[in-house]
This record gives structure tokens, C-alpha cells and sequence, in this order.
């Protein structure tokens, strides 16, 4: 094939009439050794017109994408997927940067892509020869292939970017030869504003950037280095953006290459000072660079930061971007006492100059209010806008400031109060002082003697704005009534009116914005005064619920559900009436949030919302059947639209409804749920069987009868188990299908479940003979087993005789005995203990089995360690967990507060810790003894037995099994005991190997753990005759028909 067939081929593709039959010969010819250099010349050609070479060069990342790499088949049999033959990839590989150097942008862009995958897999191994090409490029003093090589080597740079050190070794080459040529490259052309030129020295901040965002390497940036590049920010921080970019609209300036270049010279200063100069927030190889930073550059690159704000200040325009480095800059500064003194004098201006302006509703605000209000709502509660707004980065350094310097706060608030009673005062001016001093709540609301100001301030000045003809006035009353939801209320007729204010707004504002703030007030004011304040809404209830009904469909916002679900919970015994109605409304709102066209990431986390809302209201209505039956049929539309239509991102919420609605009683649709469960697990669900689990959980305990009238159920747990246990899912999926298999195993006890057991141990067995890393997998795998024991000890005889596994001669029963032995430290928890005691006294009584008599010596002590196990456990639960802890509001805001000279110590972080070492290692050098300790940070794992936590729960403690309920009549202890001597009495030579070689220790143990069989029996038989009324003397009933010596026979009864 040469180029001109192929472009012809390409050309088909765009044509509509010819599409099919064009991809379907793509799909032929695609495979053939020569196609992949032939496409890379289609998209090189000048002589191909371009949508052809673009229809290519997609082709052409598609492939790289998916089929670069060798693969093995998707199962064992299949035909080996295709990838690209190494021939093909050694030309493609010789030609890419050539072409990426060469394209035009539409072009460069999707080559870059492709750039990036090569990369990924071939560097430096198959394509070292990357670096050198770029670097020819660079070294060539024609430009115009700088920008093409510059775009290559950012890809090369962006793998590395998130990688250790340690892991950085061929890119540290790469750069050592190319850093030095982009230096003289953005030093020779800062000079020239051209755009072309412009463009360059961006591309060269980007790779920089990359280079030091979270590894900074000083061996190859020397202090040296470092400062010539510092310089070369500074530079281009302060430089001035040409005049003719102002003829462009505002809006589009941002996007401009000028600001562009300017944009990424401070966010990679702020990423510089941040990471790596900031002493007491730096790691230890930093520490000493970080002194050295703050000493060598705050003065310059502060100048440069207050230079773009006071641009902004003297109304000359600044891109927002530029303005949110610029404050994070400062903010960083405002920590370190070096840093602080330089700008200190400055920093009530700033606050009044910058701040202020920034935070005050502006004219394009006003515009987006008045022409799409719910655009204006999505913009102001969208979080992701926060990580990039001016706004967001103002208030952040106003809160800094006044927390952490001292008079701060004071001068601030000075300023602010004179603004709002100047008689003078713009509603937009007047806006942005209330805003700050929400920003300021949780300062002010510990601090005496603002707090007890606050409520006088709410009412002389908050309140009034309620009546105010300007919409963003009344939004911000209900704004700041959120932020000040803590304020402690001395008169509860102000109180009262701060929610008949909020309520009317809600009910009553026509500005859909108003009436989203009021509705987040209303939560905020409802969760800081609880019971107190139910009653404020308590009339209106209905009425508020539908209001807000109404509001979260209109504006799809995502804030609003969880004040859905506060009233939800707050309201239950009123919202009973209605319950199905709120349901149907969500469930519809649901349906319209999926549709909408631009379904991005807002519209996932609204739709989250509104499941999880549902959600809510079905656990609050659990006690009530009637409503939950009615409830049942609404929300499965939900569950079924998600399932049916594949909605992947929501199966855990839908996973999580299906869960809830068979907790206490199954329907017959739900029973069909789990047919639509089964299918979904088979065709997509391999991933969210842990999510599943609790519901299926709920089929096999709420209503086992039901669950046991049909094998297709029984065979659906399994094949799920199966899939899982032989799949290579993780070992925490596979750990939950062992419990699944458990779970039903205990929970059809005597209810004949034969048929099954085989099948179940074989699964586990075949598991337990691969790799397993985790102790939990096995010990899982273990308990299923053991689970089998108790169900029938000789049904699992039986059926470990008949299994024949290679490589455990002489048996299984005897591997599986000999392993759980050895693994009885593993099991952790109240369940598995249990549960392995109980195993545990199904082998102490079969003296007859040789595998059991071979380990009779370590049968008692591996069950008197669970003991002690079960001990600590059943402590840890029955301990009182309401330990109220008194806290005082205005604890620590003085002691928040730095001297001048004083530096902010993040004490959470690396560089805390390890100067905490360092004290440690100090204070025990004059000492007689040697300190071992050391301060690790918490993440690090740590097995000693000081961590132990009592209870220790697994994940999977929560699927309980009828041994977890707590009148459950199976009591490890007393039937230890009751085993235990009536062996005594029956076959004291088999009790004499099975205690003879305790220890003193070991003796004491076993004394203990009967005295405390006996004590529960007593404790058991109290509360009895408690729960009865009272004593009544009765033949108390004592355990019998066991009979021992036998191997197969249980005390547990059949």
C-alpha cells in the first residue's frame, strides 16, 4: 500500500456514503507490516489535503494508543491481540519528532499524544535516540523547529512528573544535555515579543514546571542554576503584557499567549516557594535550600507579585489566573517571618486595594445574574472553578492574614465596618465587606470580643439586607447568616426571625440565587441548633420540602441535596404523607439530570446527590413498611434506568438502594432485582462486586426460605464467587466472595445445603493453592472451610477424601488442618475467632483422625489465644463509646496567632516530624540510655502489639451470619468448656495429649477462660429471667446427648 491508496482510504472515511466501506478495509489492511510508516507519511504530506491528513493522524493515535504494546491473549486459548510489529514502531519511532517539528498545530497536537504513549513504553530502552533529536533541533538557531522539539520533549518530561527521585535517572540525563540549550534559548528570546517567540519561552516554562513540580533535583539544578532561572521568572513575572493585546474582549484575553507565558512564570513561582522554599513545610533535603530561598528571593519576586497586583489596582487589566498566583504567592509569604516583614507595610492595602474590589459583586457578575441566573448559581457553587478564581485565592489570603499575624484581624474589621455604615457605600461594595467578614466567621466566632458583637450585628445590618431591592444583597444575607450558623443566640426571638428571614427567602424570593443561598442557610442554621431549632420550620415543613423540590430541579444544583437530606432527616414523622411524592420528584429530576446534554462532572456529582437523597429518605422510612413498600417501586426506576443503560458511574449508589430496600423484607421485584444484579455482574459488574456484596448479603439472611426455593439463586452466588476467586480481581474483592460462600454456608445450617458444600470447598481449595499475599485471603479462604466443618464434619470429610489437589500428598484434610493451625494468630475479629474456636472443638473431637492427633498439642493453645483474642474484643465492643468531650470556642485562636518574627510550623507534615526526630535523637545523647524510638508519620505500617485495637473489625465483619446474633444460643465459651470436660471424663489419654503440654501460663489461661464460660452462663440465665419479670425457680436444663471419641459426631446438634 503507498500513500496515495491509503489517503484515498482516509478520504472515504469523512465521505458519509463511503464510511463503512472505508473502515471496513481500514480494518483489513491495518495489520499489515508497512501500514503504520505509510499513515505517518499520509500525515507528513503537504501534497494530501489537510481534513485527510487529520482523518490520519487520529488513525494514526488510535493505534499508538491502543496497540503499541505486545499483549498477551484476554483468555488462555484466544488469538493474540494485535499490536504494532516492532518494524513498523522503529520507523515510526525515527520519523515522529520530525513530523510533530513539521506539522501544522491541528496536527502537532494529536502527534503529541502519540509522542507521549512512545514515551511511556519505549524510553529510554528502544528510543534513547529521542533526547538527541530534540536536542538537534534546539541547537539549530532556526526557530522555527523550536517550537515542535520543545512540545516533544514536554512529553517526555510529563511521564516523569509524578515519579520518585529514584525513578527519574534516564530523564536526569536527558536533561543535563537539553536544560542548559532551553536557558539559552528563553534567555535569547525574552526580548522579542513576538508571538511565535512568546510561544517558545511558554513551552520552556511548561517542561520546567514539570520538571520541578514535585521533585526538585538539586544535583542537577544547582543553587546556581536554580538562581539564572529564577531570574528568568522574575523577569517575565513583572514584564509588561503589549498594549495591543487590549483591543482583544476581556473574556478572550486570558487565552492569549502573552498572559499565557506570564500565567505559567508565577504559577511555577508559586509552586517553587511552596514546595521547596517554605521552611517547616519542606522535607529534609530541602530544609536547608529552603532558608536559602526565602532569604535570596523574597525581596525580588515579592516586588514582582505586589508590581501585577498594583497593575490591578490602578485599573489596568490583569488575566484573573495571573491575579490568583499573584494572592497565593503572598499568602505562602504571610507564614514565614522573613517573608512577613517585607510584606507587612503592604498588607492592609492589599486587603482594601485588592481584596476587597475582588471579593465585591462586579459588573460581569451583575451581567450573568440578570441574563442566566442558573449559569451564575452553577459558576458560584462549581468547586473546580475554585482551584483557579481570583476570588477563591482573595479570600483564602484574607483568612491567612487575619488568623495568623497579629492586629490583623482588628485592622480588617476596622476598615470593614467602616465601609458598611458609610452612608456612601455601593450595594457592590457593601457586598464584598459582608463576604469578607463571613470569610472571617470561624475567627471572629472565637473571638470575645467579636462574638459578642455578633448577634447586635446580625440584626442592624444583616437583617436589613433581607429587604433590600437588590437581589445579590438578599443572597448575601443569606449567605452570611450560613456562615454565621455557629453564632451562640442570647435573644431567641433573633434566632427566630433569622429563620423566618432565611424561610421567606426561600418560599418567596423570585431570584432562583437568593433562593439557593436561603435553602443552605436553612441547613447550616438546622445542623448548629438541632432539636432547638426544629420548630422554627416545623408549620412550613410541606410546603419548604416542595419549594426545594422545585429549586433542584430548576437549578440541577448539587448543594441543594444535602439540604434535602436534612430536612429529610429532621422532618420524618411529618414528611410521611409526601414521602413518595419527594421521591418521584427526585427520581424525575434524576431521569431530566442524565439527559441534559453536557452531562460533565457537576451533572454526575448533582445525579450522586439526588441517589444518595434517596437513599436518605429510605432510611429514615425503615421502621415504616408501609411507606417503604410504596417507596420500593419509585426508586427501582432509578435502579433499573442505572442497570439497564449500563451507567457505570453510578452502579455503587444504585448497588446501595438495592441494599436498602431488601434490609428487612424482599418483594418479588426485588427478587427479580437480583436476576437484573446477575446480569449486570456478568456483563460489567466484575468491578463492583464489593459494592454488591451487602445486598446480596440481604437476599441470603433477610429471607434465606425464599432465597433457598430456587437453585438459580444458590448458582448465582457461586458463579459470582467463582468469578472472583478465579479471576484476578484483587484480594479484597476475592476476600468478600469467600465471605459470601461463609455467609451462606452458616446461614443454612439444618437446612440441607449438602449439594452445595463440595462445590464451595473446592472453590477456596483450588484458591489456596495459588498465590495468596495477604494473610486475610487465607484466612477466609480458611473459614469457609471451617464453616463447612461446622456445618457437617462429615460431609467435609467426605468431601476433602474425594479431592485430589496436586502437590499435597497423604491428603488434604491434613494441609487444611495443618494450615489453620499455623494461621490461628490470622484471624482477627469477633466472627472469625469465634468461628475458629468452634472448628477448633470440632477437632478435639476426633482423636480417632490422624491428621487431628497429629496436631493434638496445639489445639488448646491456638484456641486460648483466640480466647484472649475474644476477650479484648468483646471488651472493646461493650465499651461505652459516649465519652462527650468538652470543647471550648475560643480555644487556641490566640495561640494561632504568630509574632513577627515568629515562622508557621506545619505540624502535620514530613518536615515537623523529622525536626521532631532530630529533638528526640538530641535529648538522649548526654543521656545513660539509649532512645530507639522513632516518629514515623502515621500512614507508615506498624504490627507492634501496642497499635492493637480491641474490636479490629474487618470490613467484613458487617455481613453477619446467625453466630453474630446476640441471642445467639452457640456460646464458644461454654461449649469449649462442656467438650472439654466431658473429654476428661470419657477419654482422659486423649485429654492428656491435649493439655499435658500447656505451660504455667498456658494453664492459668484455661482456668480463666472456664471461670469465664461459667460467668456467662450466669450472666446468660439473668437476663432471662430480667427479660421474664422476674425469678422463678425452675429444673435448669442441662446440655446433653453428646457423644465423643467418634470423628464425625458435633455438640452442636445436626
Amino acid at each position: 500500500m503507498d500513500v496515495k491508496t491509503l489517503s484515498e482510504l482516509l478520504k472515504g472515511t469523512i465521505d458519509p456514503t463511503l464510511r463503512n466501506e472505508a473502515e471496513k478495509k481500514l480494518a483489513e489492511v491495518h495489520k499489515i507490516i508497512g501500514f503504520g510508516p505509510i499513515l505517518l507519511q499520509v500525515v507528513m504530506s503537504n501534497e494530501v489535503e489537510l481534513p485527510v491528513r487529520q482523518a490520519a493522524v487520529i488513525y494514526l493515535k488510535n493505534m499508538v494508543s491502543g496497540s503499541w504494546v505486545d499483549r498477551e491473549p484476554d483468555t488462555p486459548g484466544a488469538p493474540v491481540p494485535f499490536s504494532v510489529h516492532e518494524q513498523d514502531r522503529a520507523l515510526i519511532r525515527d520519523n515522529v519528532v520530525d513530523a510533530v517539528v513539521l506539522a501544522p498545530d491541528i496536527i502537532r497536537i494529536q502527534l503529541a499524544v502519540c509522542v507521549s504513549q512512545i514515551v511511556k513504553h519505549d524510553f529510554p530502552g528502544r528510543w534513547p535516540q529521542i533526547v538527541d533529536k530534540v536536542s538537534i533541533y534546539l541547537q539549530n538557531p532556526d526557530p522555527s523547529g523550536w517550537l515542535g522539539a520543545l512540545l516533544c520533549l514536554y512529553q517526555l518530561v510529563k511521564n516523569y512528573e509524578y515519579k520518585k527521585s529514584e525513578e527519574r535517572g534516564p530523564l536526569r540525563e536527558a536533561m543535563n544535555l537539553l536544560l542548559p540549550q532551553l536557558y539559552g534559548i528563553i534567555t535569547q528570546l525574552m526580548p522579542d515579543e513576538s508571538q511565535q517567540a512568546v510561544s517558545v519561552q511558554k513551552q520552556i516554562l511548561k517542561i520546567y514546571f514539570a520538571l520541578t513540580q514535585y521533585v526538585l533535583p538539586l544535583d542537577l539544578i544547582t543553587k546556581e542554576v536554580f538562581s539564572q532561572w529564577m531570574e528568568v521568572l522574575r523577569v517575565i513575572a513583572e514584564s509588561d503584557v503589549p498594549a495591543h493585546t487590549l483591543q482583544v474582549d476581556e473574556e478572550e484575553r486570558p487565552q492569549l499567549i502573552w498572559w499565557k507565558r506570564k500565567k505559567w512564570a508565577l504559577h511555577t513561582l508559586t509552586r517553587l516557594f511552596e514546595r521547596y522554599g517554605s521552611p517547616g513545610s519542606v522535607t529534609k533535603e530541602y530544609k536547608e535550600f529552603s532558608e536559602w530561598y526565602l532569604k535570596t528571593f523574597s525581596g525580588g519576586i515579592l516586588a514582582s507579585m505586589l508590581k501585577n497586583l498594583d497593575q490591578f489596582r490602578q485599573k489596568v487589566y490583569v488575566s484573573p489566573r495571573v491575579m490568583q498566583q499573584a494572592l497565593n504567592y503572598i499568602n505562602t509569604s504571610i507564614s514565614h517571618a522573613h517573608s512577613w516583614k517585607l510584606i507587612k507595610p503592604h498588607m492592609l492595602q492589599i486587603i482594601q486595594d485588592i481584596v476587597f474590589p475582588l471579593m465585591s459583586y462586579s459588573e460581569s457578575d451583575a451581567e450573568l445574574w440578570d441574563t442566566d441566573p442558573y449559569e451564575y448559581i452553577r459558576i458560584k457553587f462549581d468547586i473546580f472553578e475554585d482551584f483557579v478564581s481570583p476570588v477563591t485565592a482573595a479570600q483564602t489570603l484574607l483568612h491567612s492574614a487575619c488568623k495568623k499575624r497579629k492586629e490583623m484581624l482588628q485592622k480588617t474589621m476596622n476598615l470593614l465596618l467602616a465601609i458598611i455604615q458609610t452612608a456612601g457605600t455601593t450595594p457592590s461594595q457593601k457586598d464584598g465587606a459582608l463576604h469578607m467578614i463571613g470569610t472571617m466567621a470561624d475567627i471572629l466566632l472565637k473571638k470575645p470580643v467579636y462574638k459578642e458583637q455578633m448577634e447586635k450585628f446580625l440584626v442592624e445590618i444583616v437583617f436589613t439586607e433581607f429587604n433590600s431591592p437588590h437581589g445579590h444583597l438578599r443572597a448575601r444575607a443569606c449567605w452570611v447568616l450560613h456562615y454565621f450558623s455557629d453564632v451562640k443566640y442570647k435573644n431567641e426571638q433573633v434566632l427566630a426571625e433569622a429563620f423566618r428571614l432565611t424561610v421567606n427567602s426561600l418560599l418567596h424570593d423570585k431570584e432562583p440565587p437568593v433562593k439557593v443561598e436561603a435553602a443552605i442557610a436553612v441547613q447550616m442554621m438546622l445542623s448548629s441548633k438541632g432539636e432547638s431549632a426544629r420548630k422554627y420550620l416545623e408549620p412550613q415543613i410541606r410546603e419548604i420540602t416542595l419549594e426545594l423540590l422545585k429549586i433542584i430541579r430548576e437549578t440541577e444544583n448539587d448543594d441543594l441535596t444535602s439540604v434535602m437530606q436534612k430536612i429529610v432527616c429532621t422532618y420524618t414523622e411529618q414528611l410521611v404523607p409526601v414521602a413518595v411524592d419527594i421521591c418521584q420528584h427526585l427520581v424525575g429530576t434524576f431521569a431530566q439530570v442524565l439527559e441534559s446534554a453536557d452531562a460533565g462532572d457537576e451533572k454526575a456529582i448533582t445525579a450522586m446527590g439526588l441517589l444518595n437523597t434517596m437513599e436518605t429518605i429510605l432510611a429514615v422510612m425503615e421502621d415504616r413498611p408501609e411507606v417503604h413498600a410504596a417507596l420500593e417501586p419509585v426508586i427501582l426506576q432509578a435502579i433499573h434506568h442505572i442497570f439497564t443503560n449500563s451507567i457505570m458511574e453510578f452502579y455503587e449508589e444504585a448497588m446501595s438502594l438495592s441494599c436498602d430496600l431488601t434490609t428487612k423484607h424482599i418483594s418479588q421485584d426485588m427478587w427479580k432485582m437480583l436476576e437484573v444484579m446477575y446480569t449486570v455482574f456478568q456483563r460489567d459488574g466484575f468491578d463492583y462486586f464489593s459494592d454488591m456484596m451487602p445486598a446480596l448479603h440481604n437476599y441470603i439472611t433477610v429471607d434465606t426460605k425464599a432465597f433457598l426455593t430456587s437453585p438459580d439463586y444458590m448458582m448465582a452466588m457461586y458463579n459470582m464467587s467463582k468469578a472472583m476467586l478465579e479471576g484476578d480481581p484483587g484480594e479484597d474483592p476475592e476476600c468478600h466472595a469467600a465471605k459470601l460462600l461463609e455467609v451462606i454456608i452458616l446461614q443454612c445450617k439444618g437446612m440441607n445445603i449438602d449439594q452445595v458444600i463440595p462445590i464451595f470447598v473446592e472453590l477456596v481449595l483450588k484458591r489456596l493453592t495459588r498465590e495468596v499475599k495477604t494473610s486475610e485471603l487465607r484466612t477466609m479462604c480458611i473459614q469457609v472451610i471451617i464453616a463447612a466443618l461446622f456445618y457437617n464434619p462429615a460431609l467435609l470429610l467426605d468431601t476433602l477424601d474425594k479431592i485430589q489437589i496436586p502437590g499435597m500428598p497423604g491428603g488434604v484434610f491434613g494441609h487444611f488442618v495443618q494450615q489453620w493451625i499455623h494461621d490461628t494468630d490470622c484471624f482477627i475479629g469477633l466472627h472469625d475467632r469465634k468461628l475458629c474456636v468452634l472448628g477448633l472443638v470440632h477437632l478435639m473431637q476426633m482423636p480417632d483422625n490422624q491428621a487431628v492427633a497429629g496436631h493434638a498439642a496445639q489445639l488448646v493453645p491456638s484456641a486460648l489465644l483466640l480466647f484472649d483474642g475474644l476477650k479484648r474484643a468483646y471488651a472493646a465492643r461493650n465499651e461505652d463509646e459516649s465519652s462527650e468531650e468538652g470543647d471550648s470556642d475560643e480555644e487556641g485562636i490566640d495561640s494561632e496567632l504568630l509574632d513577627s518574627d515568629e515562622d508557621e510550623i506545619d505540624d502535620e507534615g514530613q518536615a515537623y516530624l523529622e525536626s521532631l526526630q532530630e529533638k528526640v535523637n538530641k535529648a538522649s545523647t548526654g543521656s545513660g540510655f539509649t532512645v530507639k524510638a522513632s516518629i514515623e508519620d502515621e500512614e507508615s505500617d506498624s504490627d507492634s502489639e501496642d497499635d492493637y485495637d480491641g474490636c479490629e473489625e474487618t470490613s467484613l465483619e458487617a455481613y453477619t451470619t446467625p453466630l453474630d446474633e446476640d441471642d445467639c444460643p452457640v456460646d464458644e465459651y461454654n461449649i469449649f468448656k462442656d467438650v472439654l470436660g466431658a473429654i476428661q471424663g470419657s477419654n482422659p489419654t486423649w485429654y492428656g495429649q491435649l493439655t499435658s503440654h500447656l505451660t504455667e501460663v498456658q494453664g492459668k489461661a484455661l482456668g480463666e477462660v472456664i471461670t469465664l464460660a461459667n460467668q456467662r452462663v450466669a450472666a446468660k440465665e439473668s437476663k432471662q429471667i430480667e427479660e421474664q419479670g422476674g425469678y422463678q425457680f425452675a429444673q435448669a436444663t442441662v446440655p446433653g446427648a453428646f457423644s465423643f471419641g467418634a470423628p464425625t459426631t458435633s455438640p452442636f446438634g445436626k
